[in-house]
């Protein structure tokens, strides 16, 4: 079933080059977007009428890469290249924590029930959690080699994560204890992954060019996209039921719908690298794209 036609008013905001890279984006709660640049050591924070601040990092290569508004009033980031997870406040003012595994790449950051910010590390295969005063706890996972990429707190008070390279989706739950659902398609690569208003969880697969989404009891169904090749990176669920992903192969964003129907939009920069992407407090889309723009994309329903 296809989405009707909506056709979105799109704004382009140069908020970096292409060396900064401009990664993951989400809402603050003073109204501003804020997002990571992975390749410069810094957070940026644009406001809704195009206002860009800089704020550099203790350590220029860093690497912060997701970013979610904490239950504090403050950003959380991960930061894979030097294992932290780092907190900016709406202020800027900058702290980090290590985490006690070495070399564990942190990248997924979600806010949990329990009011503490869960992480995924990539190479360690484990799942972080982080108190608002900086008390870190891991949690070993019950596979190897799997790669935990993207993570988010579920309907069910747990979090939800993607095993990028075991084609799995998991489930945490607040003491630590772990589930993994194996996924139909082989090679499918999952990343992206948000909590939708259907009380399910949605999933991007970026090796097979497919949307997943699990409930809670763990029934998977899986929604090919028109494009196989897309390489879906993110995804983000909307008040009204859709999902919002980005191709990042294809330079596009895409609208799946709670049945699975799809329709796509061309980005207008080519070869723009689209990867994180956030509903912003006016109700619009935006999207980071590594090329050095936020887009903000309106007028879609």
């Amino acid at each position: 079933m296809e989405l009707r036609p909506v056709v979105p008013a799109i704004t382009r905001f140069p908020v970096a080059d292409a060396a900064a890279g401009p990664y993951a984006i989400a809402a603050g709660p003073d109204g501003a977007l804020w997002f990571t640049l992975v390749h410069a050591g810094a957070i940026g924070r644009l406001t809704t009428d195009g206002r860009v601040d800089r704020f550099p990092l203790d350590s220029a290569s860093c690497g912060p890469s997701v970013i979610t508004s904490g239950p504090d009033g403050a950003l959380w980031f991960t930061r894979s290249r030097d294992h932290r997870v780092g907190r900016i406040t709406v202020t800027g003012d900058v702290t980090s924590f290590a985490v006690p595994s070495a070399d564990c790449g942190p990248f997924g950051i979600a806010a949990g029930a329990d009011g503490a910010l869960w992480f995924t590390q990539m190479h360690t295969d484990r799942i972080g959690r982080v108190t608002t005063d900086g008390r870190v706890t891991e949690f070993p996972l019950p596979v190897r080699g799997a790669f935990p990429s993207a993570i988010t707190a579920g309907p069910d008070g747990a979090l939800w994560f993607t095993l990028n390279q075991a084609g799995a989706v998991g489930r945490i739950a607040l003491d630590g204890t772990a589930t993994v659902h194996p996924l139909p398609t082989p090679g499918a690569g999952p990343v992206g992954i948000t909590c939708g208003a259907d009380g399910a969880l949605w999933f991007v697969e970026i090796g097979a060019g497919q949307v997943g989404r699990i409930t809670t009891d763990g029934e998977v169904t899986e929604f090919p996209l028109p494009d196989r090749a897309a390489r879906p990176h993110a995804i983000t669920a909307a008040p009204d039921g859709t999902c919002w992903l980005t191709e990042w192969g294809a330079n596009r964003v895409a609208a799946v719908s709670p049945d699975g129907g799809v329709r796509e939009y061309d980005l207008p920069a080519p070869g723009s690298e689209p990867h994180g992407l956030a509903i912003g407090q006016d109700g619009a889309l935006y999207v980071a794209l590594e090329t050095g723009e936020i887009v903000r994309l309106t007028g879609l329903s």
